[in-house]
């Protein structure tokens, strides 16, 4: 069986790049769309995100 750490996982709807996180968002390396956690849950819809 193959073990992924979640955030390595993750990616962001817009562009596709790994995701920084920082306790509260997820935040993309490259178009800096931060995306909210909602009861520790990543929101990743690009629908939800917001320009940092």
């Amino acid at each position: 069986m193959i073990e992924l750490k979640p955030l390595e996982v993750l990616r962001s709807t817009c562009c596709n790049p790994e995701l920084n996180y920082n306790r509260e968002e997820l935040v993309c390396k490259k178009c800096r769309l931060v995306y909210p956690l909602e009861d520790d849950i990543p929101v990743i819809l690009k629908e939800e995100a917001r320009e940092k």
